[in-house]
């Protein structure tokens, strides 16, 4: 697997905030992207990207991620359909939220401690991954990106303005930087 690093896309650009495309055909274009996804991702040491992230309009997203006993779980999932407890069964994890496509803040974001996806693998197979801890917010995280929503459209506007207005001096920051 040695995938092409490509740009991660930021927040703002229009790929983000609309849902994504189903992907209908199943073949070494859907595995190539995977493999770019992968790669784009370990480059911007990041836990989990969706499509969109690197500007794709398909519902892909991968992830290679700790759950809450520190085991290590990777794969790619399809066309995800995210399934969380029921109310009374649901706990919150009250944890820091961050995203390579708004990079450097983070802010605390109540999730659901575990998050069951659905979908399929590259080649086609089902797939279902359960996740608790990081895993499980990762799932969801990556499962809002490609229904067009960033970790920020949950925050309040108040701690949402924060995270922008981080955001944009650390760009400015880097913007003014030599060359």
């Amino acid at each position: 697997m040695a995938g092409l690093v490509r740009p991660i896309t930021l927040v703002g650009t229009p790929v983000l905030h609309r849902p994504c495309r189903p992907v209908e055909e199943f073949g070494p274009a859907l595995r190539e992207l995977a493999d770019d996804m992968f790669a784009s991702m370990y480059e911007a040491d990041g836990v989990g990207l969706a499509a969109n992230q690197i500007g794709v309009d398909l519902c892909v997203f991968v992830y290679d991620c700790p759950d809450e006993d520190g085991e290590r779980h990777k794969g790619a999932v399809v066309n995800p359909v995210l399934e969380l407890p029921v109310l009374e069964n649901r706990r919150l994890d009250d944890d820091e939220e961050g995203c390579l496509s708004v990079p450097g803040p983070h802010a605390r974001l109540a999730r659901p401690d575990r998050a069951v996806v659905h979908g399929f693998d590259v080649t086609g197979g089902q797939v279902t991954v359960a996740g608790t801890g990081l895993l499980a917010r990762c799932l969801q995280h990556e499962t809002d990106h490609l229904e067009g929503r960033l970790y920020i459209d949950r925050l309040s506007a108040r701690s949402r303005k924060k995270v922008l207005k981080e955001f944009e001096a650390l760009r400015a920051e880097a913007d003014a930087l030599p060359g």
